[in-house]
């Protein structure tokens, strides 16, 4: 949770700060894939336009034997679902064969629904526009995200999990906040860091598969929150942050501006 003995601090801070610059931009984007019976590092290199030594490197494993069911980061530029789209028209917008656009996502039925990322293998050089919200980012990015959100919402709805998502996104787009995803996690003022996890080591914990997957939502663009800040749980008794005005409520999480 936010440790509420900063806010005060970080308010007043957040008053006096300029305008922070944009987001750095990176090359390609970080999504996350799950294996499945006959793949192989190999076969998913070639799926992904990348080679067996960067999934790898990019997984820190040691060994290229994989499992069904293992999680791995892979590079590959990422698509929000929008009304009105369908796989079909998906791939065809991508250019990308319909079969190759459901292997990279497992994706063998033809239902989706409006927020939902899918993994796009296109080649480096096509161009993808991000979606309305959505920010660049790492794979090292995706995996602290992931774990902070597993440290602070595990056992919370999923929609809960990517609003705690959206707002540590939400803080990297504004001006008061540090402009990367790791500065924001890390940040500290006169001493106390703004999110519990990070300052007791739960973080440093593995990231679940709901928590990786509503990472991967909130970083690209899906937001529950609607801009919201900060969050707190139902025992908060903070004068200060109780104040705040409420964006949303998900079950036991409160999400303010």
């Amino acid at each position: 949770m936010i440790n509420l003995k900063s806010f005060r601090t970080m308010f007043l801070t957040a008053v006096l700060t300029i305008g922070i610059s944009a987001i750095t931009s990176q090359n390609v984007f970080a999504a996350t894939y799950t294996v499945t019976q006959g793949d192989s590092l190999y076969t998913l290199s070639n799926l992904f336009n990348t080679t067996t030594t960067n999934l790898i490197n990019d997984n820190k494993i040691t060994s290229s034997t994989i499992y069904p069911g293992q999680i791995l980061y892979v590079s590959c530029k990422t698509y929000t679902v929008k009304s009105g789209d369908s796989l079909s028209l998906i791939a065809k917008n991508f250019g990308i064969p319909l079969n190759t656009l459901r292997k990279a996502n497992n994706k063998w039925d033809d239902s989706i629904f409006v927020g939902q990322v899918l993994n796009v293998p296109v080649t480096s050089s096509s161009t993808v526009q991000l979606a309305p919200g959505a920010i660049k980012y790492t794979a090292s990015e995706l995996d602290l995200l992931a774990r902070l959100i597993t440290a602070e919402a595990q056992g919370e709805p999923y929609n809960a999990q990517v609003a705690v998502g959206a707002v540590v996104v939400n803080r990297v787009k504004s001006s008061n906040f540090p402009n990367s995803i790791s500065a924001v996690i890390n940040q500290t003022a006169n001493g106390y860091y703004q999110f519990t996890p990070v300052q007791n080591g739960m973080i440093n914990k593995p990231a679940q598969a709901s928590p990786l997957k509503a990472a991967v939502a909130a970083l690209n663009g899906v937001d529950p929150t609607n801009k919201a800040l900060f969050f707190y749980d139902n025992t908060a008794t903070s004068a200060w942050l109780l104040a705040k005005p409420v964006s949303i409520t998900i079950d036991k999480l409160i999400f303010a501006y």
